[in-house]
């Protein structure tokens, strides 16, 4: 028996975004850059989903959040702790003295 919570996970919900043109038109150019390259355009909405996937993924939280800045900056700092975590496990830290 499926429980009543995946049932709603899988649902989609629409939701309305205000971007600036700026914001708009980076999601276009990651759109075409896919298309470009692999054959296969992303939609402005698969692109949004991603990105929210990928900050579950970091564990963000809106706790003490006071303005959109200070989680752009959570965001930010996230994602370049993860990226040192990962150079560090790849060996990409050590130093020339171990090569």
């Amino acid at each position: 028996m499926r429980r009543q919570d995946d049932a709603v996970s899988n649902f989609s919900h629409r939701v309305i975004a205000s971007l600036n043109r700026e914001q708009v038109d980076y999601l276009d150019k990651i759109g075409k850059d896919a298309q470009f390259s692999s054959g296969i355009k992303l939609s402005r909405n698969q692109i949004l989903s991603a990105m929210v996937n990928a900050m579950k993924r970091l564990n963000l939280t809106g706790e003490g959040m006071t303005k959109a800045e200070q989680f752009e900056q959570q965001i930010i700092d996230a994602m370049r702790l993860n990226r040192r975590r990962g150079d560090r496990s790849n060996g990409e830290g050590r130093s020339r003295s171990n090569e």
